[in-house]
């Protein structure tokens, strides 16, 4: 992802997870330029119609966003996304990474679980409507 990715990535977010989920503008310009920032867009006829990414600490990682343009789902691009950003993630040495989902978002847990993500906890009212599921994977390297 690159600065000029911003708008349209911030657009796709808004489109997937709404007002109150979604990253503004401003979190895509500061993830695009920091290096404990990885991000990850797929194109398609030159729109962005998927991101992924993650911020890095030491060995771990935080997978901040999985987004596919609701147009667009169903088509492997998740699979292909996420595919990309674990092996960016992993290049960086990162050796266990975690994420938060909604439990009513089962499309995305299943997709998680096929990367071998589990669920280690449950927050109560993280997004103060729902709780959320707390997934992690180990990684060998």
């Amino acid at each position: 992802m690159t600065v000029a990715d911003a708008d349209a990535v911030a657009e796709l977010d808004l489109k997937c997870f709404g007002e109150r989920d979604a990253f503004d503008r401003n979190y895509f310009l500061w993830a695009a330029e920091d290096e404990l920032a990885i991000y990850i867009v797929g194109e398609r006829d030159g729109k962005i119609v998927a991101c992924a990414g993650a911020e890095i600490f030491s060995d771990t990682a935080e997978i901040e966003s999985v987004a596919v343009d609701p147009d667009c789902r169903r088509q492997g691009l998740g699979n292909l996304i996420l595919t990309r950003l674990i092996s960016a993630i992993k290049a960086r040495g990162v050796t266990f990474v975690i994420l938060e989902v909604r439990p009513s978002n089962t499309a995305a847990i299943k997709l998680y679980e096929n990367f071998g993500f589990r669920i280690v906890e449950r927050e109560k009212n993280f997004y103060g409507d729902e709780d959320a599921l707390i997934m992690a994977r180990n990684f060998d390297l």
